[in-house]
């Protein structure tokens, strides 16, 4: 098993400044520091029929289901959860452990 993933897409709302809610969610993960890994981006490729009007995608990583937990009952989260709930237009939540299919060489 290659750890647990936490896997969030969303649609921000019209009138959301994007770059505020991204920092936060930088600030977030370095002020917790639980997760192994941490990506995000902003769909540049999609169909728009494909993507369903979703933008964006956060990919967090953990060594383990208990990393996470912590991760998501930790104040700073619970906090930070509030204000990026609020900005969310549309969202898919994914929570697993990962198995590797094929190892980076």
């Amino acid at each position: 098993m290659a750890g647990f993933k936490h896997l969030v897409i969303v649609k921000f709302k019209e009138d959301v400044v994007v770059e505020d809610i991204l920092k936060g969610m930088q600030k977030l993960v370095s002020e917790i520091g639980c997760e192994r890994i941490f990506f995000w981006g902003q769909d540049i490729e999609g169909e728009e029929m494909l993507r369903q009007g979703f933008t964006h995608a956060f990919l967090m990583t953990f060594e383990d289901k208990q990393g996470y937990t912590a991760f998501v009952g930790h104040p700073c989260h619970v906090e930070f959860s509030a204000t990026f709930s609020t900005a969310i237009d549309k969202i898919v939540l994914l929570d697993f452990p990962s198995v590797v299919a094929k190892a980076a060489t």
